[in-house]
């Protein structure tokens, strides 16, 4: 199937739409949004253009740090015709103060798309861009807030597709907090996942040591939407009971909620934890086939040793490239690349 000859009736429906947490979006339509990245990367892959959104820019705006999210964006938005502005939020005037209404407002007039990332501070990201998004006429795309990664849990789910097949029902997917000793990260890949994937009717296992729970009204939309979905959500303070039996693995480090306004505490608190790394003795409690997954950059040594990381069971790599697959896919749904 081309691009051109895919089904529009949803494509359509999702032309100008937000995508800030991926419960904003009915699985349909995340279905859609998964099915359009296969399609681009196939496209990609042989060569063949995919312009489907010459013309186009859409502005990047990062309050924090990024490789994967920035790069995956501005060769995608390339890729399709259009142009990728990158906006360093220290060198604008969001840096003084400015309004959400404001940028909003004016952003729509110069372009077609505004992507943002706001991730470092519990209760503000995902606020904030729900309220440029009250004011803009272009389409907001979430590269990461405090509550959620959208982006990059779409990726997760199109590389676990393309590993364990579209049916993903009964996956026992164990997501651990592992130690790093470096700063709070911010706990919104484990928070994605969980509110992700048993929409999917996968099992997602929390594993974390007491003092890293996730934020409690996540907790309860994750249950719900598993409710919803077939799949399960459930919480262990034991990383081996997490990875027992375990289809997909996938442990990171994230900050405890009193790291993000006290790093001195929540450093300490995270080194009394230093024991929960993914080694091999671990992988050997999940199943044999089981997939190791990390959203990039892991912390080697810490978070897992290099054996795991770099070992057969790894899919970092192909996860960390569909991240421009699925970045084009929303870019192309939400502006208007289907449109015609």
């Amino acid at each position: 199937m081309t691009i051109t000859e895919a089904p529009k009736s949803v494509r359509h429906a999702l032309v100008g739409r937000d995508y800030i947490e991926t419960l904003d979006w009915s699985v349909a339509e995340i279905d859609e949004a998964v099915a359009v990245a296969g399609e681009l990367k196939e496209a990609y892959r042989s060569g063949r253009p995919h312009r489907l959104l010459p013309d186009k820019t859409i502005f990047m705006l990062f309050l924090d740090k990024s490789t994967r999210t920035r790069n995956a964006f501005e060769s995608g938005m390339t890729q399709l015709g259009g142009h990728a502005i990158y906006l360093d939020s220290e060198k604008t005037q969001v840096a003084h103060g400015e309004s959400p209404k404001d940028m909003g407002i004016i952003l729509s007039s110069y372009g077609h798309g505004l992507a943002i990332r706001h991730d470092l501070a519990p209760y503000e990201g995902n606020a904030w861009m729900r309220e440029i998004a009250r004011w803009a006429e272009i389409p907001i795309i979430n590269l990461q807030c405090d509550i959620d990664h959208p982006t990059q849990t779409l990726a997760d789910l199109m590389t676990l597709r393309e590993t364990r097949g579209n049916d993903l029902r009964g996956l026992r997917v164990a997501v651990s907090w592992a130690f790093a000793p470096s700063y709070a990260k911010p706990m919104s890949v484990p928070q994605g996942l969980a509110t992700l994937l048993p929409r999917f009717g996968m099992d997602v296992v929390v594993a974390h040591p007491p003092g890293f729970e996730l934020m409690p009204e996540v907790v309860e939309r994750a249950e719900a939407a598993a409710a919803e979905g077939g799949g399960s959500v459930s919480y262990t303070n034991d990383m081996d009971e997490a990875f027992a039996g375990a289809d997909v693995v996938y442990p990171k480090s994230w900050g405890s909620m009193g790291s993000f306004t006290d790093a001195k505490a929540g450093l300490a608190l995270a080194e009394a934890n230093r024991g929960w790394i993914c080694d091999s003795r671990r992988m050997a409690l999940a199943k044999p086939d089981a997939l190791y997954m990390h959203c990039l950059p892991a912390d080697r040594g810490n978070e897992v040793t290099d054996e795991v990381i770099d070992g057969p069971q790894s899919v970092v790599y192909p996860e960390a490239e569909n991240r421009m697959h699925t970045g084009k896919a929303l870019m192309a749904l939400t502006m208007g690349g289907f449109a015609g």
